[in-house]
Protein backbone atom coordinates (compact mmCIF):
# COMPACT_ATOMS: atom_id res chain seq x y z
CA UNK A 1 0.00 0.00 0.00
CA UNK A 2 2.92 2.38 0.96
CA UNK A 3 4.90 1.89 -2.59
CA UNK A 4 0.97 2.33 -4.29
CA UNK A 5 0.90 6.05 -2.37
CA UNK A 6 4.21 6.91 -3.40
CA UNK A 7 3.74 6.06 -6.81
CA UNK A 8 0.47 7.41 -6.82
CA UNK A 9 1.90 10.88 -5.56
CA UNK A 10 5.00 11.28 -8.20
CA UNK A 11 2.24 10.48 -10.58
CA UNK A 12 -0.16 12.86 -9.41
CA UNK A 13 2.56 15.75 -9.06
CA UNK A 14 3.82 15.43 -12.94
CA UNK A 15 0.15 15.21 -14.19
CA UNK A 16 -0.29 19.04 -11.94
CA UNK A 17 2.94 20.26 -13.43
CA UNK A 18 1.66 19.17 -16.99
CA UNK A 19 -1.82 21.27 -16.66
CA UNK A 20 0.35 24.04 -15.40
CA UNK A 21 2.73 23.94 -18.58
CA UNK A 22 0.10 23.07 -21.46
CA UNK A 23 -3.20 24.40 -22.82
CA UNK A 24 -5.90 22.95 -24.02
CA UNK A 25 -6.20 23.77 -27.38
CA UNK A 26 -8.89 22.39 -30.01
CA UNK A 27 -8.63 26.09 -31.93
CA UNK A 28 -5.54 25.95 -33.41
CA UNK A 29 -5.59 22.41 -34.77
CA UNK A 30 -8.49 23.27 -36.70
CA UNK A 31 -7.32 26.29 -37.91
CA UNK A 32 -4.14 25.12 -39.29
CA UNK A 33 -6.57 22.05 -40.75
CA UNK A 34 -8.10 24.82 -42.93
CA UNK A 35 -4.94 26.42 -43.76
CA UNK A 36 -3.76 22.87 -44.93
CA UNK A 37 -6.42 22.20 -47.27
CA UNK A 38 -6.62 25.84 -48.77
CA UNK A 39 -3.12 25.53 -49.86
CA UNK A 40 -3.40 21.87 -50.74
CA UNK A 41 -5.52 23.02 -53.55
CA UNK A 42 -7.86 20.11 -53.19
CA UNK A 43 -11.66 20.29 -53.98
CA UNK A 44 -12.98 17.33 -52.13
CA UNK A 45 -12.77 18.33 -48.43
CA UNK A 46 -14.43 14.96 -47.79
CA UNK A 47 -11.44 13.26 -49.64
CA UNK A 48 -9.12 15.46 -47.73
CA UNK A 49 -10.06 15.06 -44.10
CA UNK A 50 -9.85 11.11 -44.82
CA UNK A 51 -6.36 11.27 -45.75
CA UNK A 52 -5.16 13.97 -43.55
CA UNK A 53 -3.05 12.89 -40.61
CA UNK A 54 -3.14 15.42 -37.90
CA UNK A 55 0.24 16.83 -36.79
CA UNK A 56 0.67 16.53 -32.77
CA UNK A 57 2.24 20.01 -31.31
CA UNK A 58 2.73 21.74 -28.14
CA UNK A 59 0.86 24.68 -29.09
CA UNK A 60 -2.05 22.62 -30.03
CA UNK A 61 -2.30 19.74 -27.34
CA UNK A 62 -5.70 18.49 -26.72
CA UNK A 63 -6.67 14.95 -24.74
CA UNK A 64 -4.55 13.23 -27.58
CA UNK A 65 -1.09 15.69 -27.34
CA UNK A 66 -1.98 15.84 -23.63
CA UNK A 67 -1.85 11.95 -22.78
CA UNK A 68 1.61 11.91 -25.14
CA UNK A 69 3.27 14.26 -23.38
CA UNK A 70 2.41 12.78 -20.11
CA UNK A 71 3.38 9.62 -21.09
CA UNK A 72 6.79 11.42 -22.15
CA UNK A 73 6.78 12.98 -18.64
CA UNK A 74 6.30 9.69 -16.45
CA UNK A 75 9.27 8.05 -18.25
CA UNK A 76 11.45 10.36 -15.73
CA UNK A 77 10.09 8.22 -12.99
CA UNK A 78 11.43 5.08 -14.42
CA UNK A 79 14.85 5.05 -12.11
CA UNK A 80 12.36 4.87 -9.34
CA UNK A 81 9.69 2.63 -10.30
CA UNK A 82 11.31 0.34 -12.79
CA UNK A 83 9.01 -1.15 -15.51
CA UNK A 84 6.78 1.72 -15.40
CA UNK A 85 7.20 3.00 -18.82
CA UNK A 86 6.81 -0.04 -20.57
CA UNK A 87 2.94 -0.62 -18.07
CA UNK A 88 1.52 2.71 -19.25
CA UNK A 89 -0.48 2.98 -22.20
CA UNK A 90 -3.20 4.96 -23.45
CA UNK A 91 -6.95 3.72 -22.91
CA UNK A 92 -10.07 4.89 -25.18
CA UNK A 93 -12.75 6.29 -24.17
CA UNK A 94 -16.46 6.88 -25.49
CA UNK A 95 -19.09 9.43 -23.95
CA UNK A 96 -22.65 9.54 -23.57
CA UNK A 97 -23.66 5.95 -23.72
CA UNK A 98 -27.12 5.25 -22.78
CA UNK A 99 -26.77 0.96 -22.91
CA UNK A 100 -23.93 0.78 -20.91
CA UNK A 101 -24.89 -3.10 -20.20
CA UNK A 102 -24.79 -3.52 -23.55
CA UNK A 103 -21.89 -1.64 -24.40
CA UNK A 104 -19.88 -3.53 -21.86
CA UNK A 105 -20.76 -6.96 -23.01
CA UNK A 106 -18.83 -6.86 -26.34
CA UNK A 107 -15.91 -5.56 -27.60
CA UNK A 108 -15.02 -2.38 -29.56
CA UNK A 109 -16.95 -2.57 -33.18
CA UNK A 110 -14.26 -0.74 -35.00
CA UNK A 111 -17.04 -0.02 -37.46
CA UNK A 112 -19.82 1.51 -35.24
CA UNK A 113 -17.26 3.29 -32.39
CA UNK A 114 -16.30 7.53 -32.00
CA UNK A 115 -13.56 7.15 -29.32
CA UNK A 116 -14.07 10.39 -28.59
CA UNK A 117 -11.67 11.16 -25.81
CA UNK A 118 -8.24 9.55 -24.68
CA UNK A 119 -6.65 9.16 -20.82
CA UNK A 120 -3.25 7.16 -19.65
CA UNK A 121 -3.92 3.84 -17.79
CA UNK A 122 -2.07 1.88 -15.94
CA UNK A 123 -3.40 -2.13 -14.25
CA UNK A 124 -2.39 -2.24 -10.30
CA UNK A 125 -2.30 -4.50 -8.43
CA UNK A 126 -2.63 -3.69 -4.60
CA UNK A 127 -1.72 -5.80 -1.79
CA UNK A 128 -3.11 -8.62 -3.86
CA UNK A 129 -6.13 -6.73 -5.16
CA UNK A 130 -6.94 -6.13 -8.71
CA UNK A 131 -7.32 -2.36 -10.57
CA UNK A 132 -6.52 0.36 -12.52
CA UNK A 133 -4.72 4.07 -12.02
CA UNK A 134 -6.21 6.71 -14.60
CA UNK A 135 -4.53 9.93 -15.67
CA UNK A 136 -7.06 12.30 -17.49
CA UNK A 137 -5.49 15.81 -18.17
CA UNK A 138 -7.59 16.32 -21.49
CA UNK A 139 -10.43 17.01 -19.10
CA UNK A 140 -8.43 18.98 -16.91
CA UNK A 141 -8.57 16.17 -14.26
CA UNK A 142 -5.41 17.29 -11.78
CA UNK A 143 -5.91 13.73 -9.33
CA UNK A 144 -4.61 10.16 -10.07
CA UNK A 145 -7.88 8.17 -10.26
CA UNK A 146 -7.70 4.97 -8.63
CA UNK A 147 -10.36 2.40 -9.35
CA UNK A 148 -10.30 -1.00 -7.15
CA UNK A 149 -12.22 -3.69 -8.40
CA UNK A 150 -13.46 -4.18 -4.90
CA UNK A 151 -14.18 -0.62 -4.89
CA UNK A 152 -12.06 -0.29 -1.39
CA UNK A 153 -8.89 1.91 -0.50
CA UNK A 154 -7.37 2.81 -2.49
CA UNK A 155 -10.43 3.50 -4.52
CA UNK A 156 -11.27 7.27 -5.28
CA UNK A 157 -15.21 7.12 -5.32
CA UNK A 158 -16.67 10.43 -6.05
CA UNK A 159 -14.90 13.50 -6.42
CA UNK A 160 -15.50 16.63 -7.18
CA UNK A 161 -14.01 17.85 -10.43
CA UNK A 162 -15.16 21.63 -10.39
CA UNK A 163 -17.46 23.64 -8.26
CA UNK A 164 -18.11 27.05 -10.17
CA UNK A 165 -21.37 29.36 -9.62
CA UNK A 166 -23.02 28.17 -12.83
CA UNK A 167 -22.40 24.61 -12.25
CA UNK A 168 -20.83 21.87 -9.88
CA UNK A 169 -19.43 18.25 -11.95
CA UNK A 170 -18.77 15.34 -10.06
CA UNK A 171 -17.37 12.06 -11.31
CA UNK A 172 -16.93 8.49 -10.61
CA UNK A 173 -15.37 5.29 -11.65
CA UNK A 174 -15.68 1.78 -11.29
CA UNK A 175 -14.72 -1.36 -12.92
CA UNK A 176 -16.48 -3.76 -14.66
CA UNK A 177 -16.65 -7.51 -13.64
CA UNK A 178 -14.06 -8.46 -16.31
CA UNK A 179 -12.00 -5.38 -15.47
CA UNK A 180 -11.84 -4.44 -19.45
CA UNK A 181 -13.89 -1.63 -19.23
CA UNK A 182 -14.13 1.19 -16.51
CA UNK A 183 -17.58 3.08 -16.12
CA UNK A 184 -17.18 7.29 -15.66
CA UNK A 185 -20.61 9.62 -14.16
CA UNK A 186 -20.42 12.30 -14.48
CA UNK A 187 -22.76 14.03 -12.14
CA UNK A 188 -23.51 17.99 -13.05
CA UNK A 189 -26.01 20.41 -11.06
CA UNK A 190 -27.05 23.26 -12.68
CA UNK A 191 -29.48 25.68 -10.43
CA UNK A 192 -30.34 23.06 -8.39
CA UNK A 193 -30.99 20.45 -11.03
CA UNK A 194 -28.65 16.83 -11.15
CA UNK A 195 -28.01 15.35 -14.48
CA UNK A 196 -25.94 12.17 -14.90
CA UNK A 197 -24.22 10.93 -17.99
CA UNK A 198 -21.94 8.00 -18.25
CA UNK A 199 -18.98 7.81 -20.81
CA UNK A 200 -17.16 4.05 -21.11
CA UNK A 201 -13.24 3.60 -20.90
CA UNK A 202 -12.23 0.94 -22.73
CA UNK A 203 -8.92 -0.55 -20.69
CA UNK A 204 -8.93 -4.08 -21.86
CA UNK A 205 -6.38 -2.98 -24.74
CA UNK A 206 -3.92 -0.04 -25.41
CA UNK A 207 -5.43 2.17 -27.97
CA UNK A 208 -3.31 2.66 -30.85
CA UNK A 209 -4.70 4.65 -33.11
CA UNK A 210 -5.22 7.97 -30.84
CA UNK A 211 -4.18 10.51 -34.12
CA UNK A 212 -5.93 8.88 -36.83
CA UNK A 213 -9.34 8.61 -34.98
CA UNK A 214 -9.35 10.68 -31.78
CA UNK A 215 -7.66 13.59 -32.99
CA UNK A 216 -9.15 13.31 -36.31
CA UNK A 217 -12.38 13.11 -35.16
CA UNK A 218 -11.95 16.36 -33.09
CA UNK A 219 -11.38 17.89 -36.25
CA UNK A 220 -15.28 18.01 -36.75
CA UNK A 221 -16.17 18.31 -33.25
CA UNK A 222 -18.50 21.40 -33.25
CA UNK A 223 -16.95 23.27 -29.40
CA UNK A 224 -14.14 24.71 -29.78
CA UNK A 225 -11.78 25.87 -26.86
CA UNK A 226 -8.48 26.88 -25.89
CA UNK A 227 -8.19 26.79 -22.30
CA UNK A 228 -5.34 27.21 -19.82
CA UNK A 229 -5.38 25.62 -16.68
CA UNK A 230 -3.42 25.96 -13.32
CA UNK A 231 -1.96 23.09 -11.07
CA UNK A 232 -5.02 22.14 -9.76
CA UNK A 233 -6.84 21.97 -12.92
CA UNK A 234 -8.52 24.77 -12.52
CA UNK A 235 -9.71 27.14 -15.62
CA UNK A 236 -7.54 30.52 -15.11
CA UNK A 237 -7.98 31.72 -18.65
CA UNK A 238 -9.33 31.03 -22.16
CA UNK A 239 -11.88 31.17 -24.91
CA UNK A 240 -15.13 29.07 -26.58
CA UNK A 241 -17.71 28.89 -29.27
CA UNK A 242 -19.95 26.40 -30.53
CA UNK A 243 -19.17 26.09 -34.83
CA UNK A 244 -22.99 25.78 -36.24
CA UNK A 245 -24.66 25.10 -39.26
CA UNK A 246 -24.45 28.18 -41.15
CA UNK A 247 -21.81 30.37 -39.11
CA UNK A 248 -22.90 33.31 -41.68
CA UNK A 249 -27.00 33.38 -40.63
CA UNK A 250 -25.84 32.67 -37.09
CA UNK A 251 -24.01 36.05 -37.13
CA UNK A 252 -26.28 38.13 -38.81
CA UNK A 253 -29.11 36.92 -36.44
CA UNK A 254 -27.43 37.51 -33.09
CA UNK A 255 -27.70 34.30 -32.20
CA UNK A 256 -23.58 33.15 -31.80
CA UNK A 257 -22.00 33.59 -28.79
CA UNK A 258 -18.34 33.71 -28.27
CA UNK A 259 -16.84 33.41 -24.80
CA UNK A 260 -14.17 34.71 -23.46
CA UNK A 261 -12.93 34.52 -19.76
CA UNK A 262 -9.89 34.92 -17.37
CA UNK A 263 -9.94 34.37 -13.32
CA UNK A 264 -9.26 37.75 -11.62
CA UNK A 265 -8.76 37.84 -7.93
CA UNK A 266 -9.97 34.53 -7.41
CA UNK A 267 -13.20 34.70 -9.74
CA UNK A 268 -14.13 34.62 -13.42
Amino acid sequence: MERYEDLASSVELTVQQLLQAHNYNSVGNLIRFYEEFRASRETNLAHFYRTYLPPITPEHYTCVGLALELLRRLSNLESKFPGLTNRLYLASCEESIEDVEGYVREEPCKVSVEKEHVLVALRVEVAGRPGMLLLDPGYHVARVITVMADCLYPHTGWFMQSDEPHCRKEYHYSLTLDSRYVVWRDRETRNGLESISTAVVFVGRPFLCPITVTERRNLVYNFRSLLSRDTKGHLIAGIYFKITDNARETLENGSMSFTAFHQAGGNI
